[in-house]
Parts: structure tokens; sequence; C-alpha cells
């Protein structure tokens, strides 16, 4: 266990980030090694670091403090904003920041970091650019169909936006590659056994190894769950609010999406799966709902899948679930 009484809230951006201790000290380093190798002189064995998930900005920091054996935890940020909001602080700079994220972490009880190997980096940034890449390449497809509504009055405009097309769709199909021959040869064994299962498709098979580091920051299916965001909210208050329930949508929004596409193939040729979504539907709810209920059983058919080790298998699925 770390010692609650030297805990060190961490705020950063791009150049800087702020400190602030349970004592209120606050202290503010450079953004790079130096800063670290300072940062780190002031850190005692028993000391906890907090810090915001905030894209790049915090993964060299985490991984340098994780190699040195210094107590880490990377907090969702929308834990902290809510927190926040929760005390209604009108002050908004980088050093409360910092003390907020301190007194959340005194609060509440955070995770341990645990460092990312080389492989499960490349393999994030891999799809954070493929993600920018998709994104370019369907604004490329809106604005061709555009010029050609127009009746391409320049030619010169629209062959350029299809060659910047062509080599979008070359560096997709290229690190779409480079990432299926990285997890085939570090997990073949996790994506062979995710490809059995009906209607789970193999970009969403890669992806889950990806984000769950091989199935290993979960330790059950249910919080597997509610890191994707597909886990129900219930809204009741008194005997007059009797809000809809819904999704909680505080997770991975591209896992989540994706799993949406499975579910349709799921609902086809997922024995399980078609029986829950006519079950739900035949109960009067919508078919959203029940295909958002797919999406979970996916989640849970894949934990247990990888966890068993053995293949889908229809009529044994159920017992692992």
């Amino acid at each position: 266990m770390y010692n609650l009484n030297e805990i060190h809230g961490v705020d950063i951006s791009k150049d800087f980030f702020d400190v602030v201790n349970t004592s209120g000290e606050h202290s503010q380093f450079t953004n790079n090694l130096i800063g670290f190798k300072k940062f780190s002189k002031t850190l005692s064995r028993n000391s906890l670091v907090v810090m915001e998930a905030t894209g790049y900005y915090h993964y060299c920091l985490a991984q340098y403090l994780y190699s040195k054996n210094y107590l880490v935890s990377v907090v969702n940020p929308l834990s902290v904003k809510r927190f926040i909001q929760m005390k209604l602080s009108k002050i908004k700079t980088d050093k409360s920041d910092a003390k907020a994220i301190c007194e959340y972490a005194i609060i509440n009880k955070v995770p341990l970091y645990t460092a990312k190997n080389k492989n499960q980096a490349e393999c994030l940034q891999i799809m954070r650019l493929l993600d920018i890449y998709l994104k370019q390449s369907t604004a490329l497809k809106n604005k061709i169909h555009g010029e050609k509504v127009l009746g391409n009055p320049s030619k010169a405009v629209y062959h350029s936006l299809n060659r910047s097309l062509k080599f979008i769709k070359n560096e997709i199909k290229f690190l779409e590659n480079k990432l299926f021959d990285l997890i085939n040869e570090h997990y073949s064994n996790q994506l062979e056994l995710l490809k059995t299962i009906p209607g789970l498709g193999i970009k969403t098979a890669l992806m889950l190894i990806v984000t769950t580091n091989g199935f290993s920051n979960f330790e059950n299916a249910n919080q597997l769950c509610c890191y994707t965001g597909i886990t129900p909210t219930i809204r009741h208050s008194g005997s007059s609010v009797r809000g809809k329930s819904r999704i909680s949508k505080i997770g991975n929004k591209k896992l989540r999406n994706l799993l949406f596409l499975c579910s349709f193939s799921a609902v086809k040729y997922n024995k399980t799966c078609k029986a829950l979504y006519n079950r739900i539907v035949e109960k009067g709810k919508s078919k959203k709902l029940a295909l958002i209920a797919i999406c979970n059983k996916l989640l849970k058919q894949a934990f247990a899948i990888v966890k068993s080790g053995l293949p889908y298998n229809e009529d044994y699925i159920s017992k692992l679930i």
C-alpha cells in the first residue's frame, strides 16, 4: 500500500507539468527528461504520483516514473472533471487542476499504472493514426462527391482530391497490415480464438487485444463492458422521476462503435446473440436497445473465450458467461 500522506497530483501540458502534493506545496517542471529527473528527486519510495490520461502528454512521464519504480496512477480525466464540478470550483488553472487531482486521489481508490511495452505502444500509435486517416478518407470522399455535384468545374481540384484519397487508402492498408502482423506475432492464439466468434469482425478483434493489452487489464467481463461504455445507467429518483435507462458512453468510443457494427452480423450468425435479440424485441423493447445488449454479449463471449483458451462453441459458451 502507498502512503496517503505522500500523494502528488500532476497536471500536464505540452511544455510543462504542475505538481501539488498533499501538503499543498506547488512546483512546476519542464515536460522532458530534465524535468522528469528533477521531479523524481522530490519523491520518496512510498510516494504516489497521480495524473490524468491526456492523450500524448502524460505518457512519457508515466513511463519514466514507472521505470524508476515509483508508484504511478493514470486516471480518467472525466472522473476528475466531475469531481471538480461537484466541489463547485470556479478556479481553472494548472495549479488548481493539479491540486484537484491530488484531492481526488486522496478520497478515491485509484488504479496503479502498468507500463506499456514497446509492442503495445506501437500498436496504440498505429491505431491512433489509422483513426485520423479514416476521418480524412471520409472527408475526401465527401468533397469528391460535392465536386461531382458541381460538375467538376476545376479538374485540377478533382484530380488532386483523388490523388490524396488514393494515398490515404494506401497508408491505411499499410498500417492495417502492420497492425495485424504485430498482433499476430505476439497474440496469435488470442486472435485465432476471437475469430471463431460469429459476428465479431477482425478489426474489432484486433482493437480488443490492443486496448486490453491482451485481456490482461481487466479481471472480469463486467469491467471490460464498463470500460467500453455499454453498461446501462439507471435514472430513478423518488416517485416522479423515471428516466429511460441509457448506456453510460463513458469509455472507448471507437471500440463501442465497432461493436455496434458487429452486432448486426451477430444477430444473424451468432445463435446466442440472435436468441437474446429476439427475446428483448419480443418484450416490446427497441431494436437499438437489443443491439446494445448484443454488444455486451459479444464482449462477454470474447472475454470468456480468451480466458478459457477454448474456441467458440454455441453449446458451451453459455456456461462460460
